[in-house]
């Protein structure tokens, strides 16, 4: 015996938290967007730890530390005024993610 599902559907107001089918419509096409963006924004960090990866061998090769805190503190500067305080916590998360495995 098959069993089927007798959850209710929602509606695209129930399901955004919207009031009205029209501002549903719009979180919707919006999140759709959000969730491009975060795609690309995850692809763009395992980009940026692939090049960390590299510089990271090319200075522990010659004969140099992994990280290079002037260069970090660089970034966290960047970060923050680019974005706030905000900014400085995505930074952080940013360098570790970057740093490999130790």
């Amino acid at each position: 015996m098959t069993s089927t599902s007798t959850a209710p559907t929602r509606t695209a107001a129930e399901r955004t938290g919207a009031h009205t089918d029209e501002a549903a419509s719009l979180i919707g096409d919006a999140r759709s967007r959000i969730d491009a963006l975060d795609d690309r924004i995850i692809g763009l960090v395992q980009e940026r730890m692939a090049v960390s990866a590299v510089i990271q061998e090319a200075r522990i090769t010659s004969g140099g530390r992994r990280v290079n805190l002037s260069r970090e503190m660089d970034v966290l500067s960047h970060y923050s005024e680019a974005l706030g305080k905000p900014g400085t916590a995505l930074a952080m998360t940013l360098l570790e993610l970057c740093r490999g495995r130790v």
